[in-house]
C-alpha cells in the first residue's frame, strides 16, 4: 500500500517524539519476552494474540512501549496511521489524558479533517468500555481475550 505525504510526515512525527516520550514517560522496566514466548501460550490468550499480531505485521517488541500494542490487540484496531489515531482517540475515550495522546490527536484533526466521523466513533467506543488502558497488561498474558474484553466492555 503506497503511503501519501501526509501519512510519512504523521510517522516522522510519531518516530520523532516517540524517543522522548519512551526516555520521560515509559521508564518502567521491560517486559524481557519475545514474540516466540508470546505465541507459546494458548491461542485464546492475550499473550499469544499479542504474538500473533508483532508477527502478523511483521513488529518487534519496542521496549517499555509494549502495552501500546496490547491496547492494538484488546481494541481490534489496526496499525495504519488513521489506525494509531483511531487508537487514540479510543484511549482518551477510555480516560487516558497525557500530553502526548493529545499531540497526535491534535495531529489527527488538522490532517484528517475528513475523519471526525470515525474519530468520534473511536472516542465513543472508549467511552462505552471501563477504564482498561493502565492495566498491568504483563500479568494478565496468560488470560484468554475475550475474558478481559467482556469484563472490561471492550467491543
Amino acid at each position: 500500500m503506497k503511503t501519501t505525504i501526509k501519512e510519512r510526515i504523521i510517522a516522522y512525527l510519531y518516530t520523532v517524539a516517540k524517543i522522548p516520550y519512551q526516555y520521560f514517560f515509559k521508564n518502567h522496566k521491560p517486559w524481557e519476552i519475545t514474540i516466540q514466548s508470546l505465541l507459546e501460550h494458548q491461542t485464546n490468550t492475550l499473550g499469544y494474540q499479542l504474538g500473533h499480531f508483532f508477527k502478523i505485521n511483521q513488529f518487534e517488541i519496542q521496549e517499555s512501549l509494549e502495552e501500546h500494542d496490547v491496547l492494538h490487540v484488546l481494541a481490534n484496531i489496526g496499525t495504519t496511521v488513521k489506525d494509531e489515531l483511531y487508537l487514540q482517540f479510543y484511549l482518551l475515550g477510555n480516560g487516558k489524558k497525557s500530553l502526548f495522546l493529545l499531540l497526535v490527536i491534535t495531529t489527527g484533526i488538522l490532517f484528517y479533517q475528513s475523519e471526525y466521523k470515525n474519530f468520534y466513533k473511536q472516542y465513543k467506543r472508549g467511552q462505552k468500555a471501563h477504564r482498561f488502558y493502565d492495566l498491568d497488561f504483563q500479568k494478565m498474558l496468560s488470560l484468554p481475550v475475550s475474558e478481559i474484553k467482556q469484563t472490561f466492555n471492550i467491543q
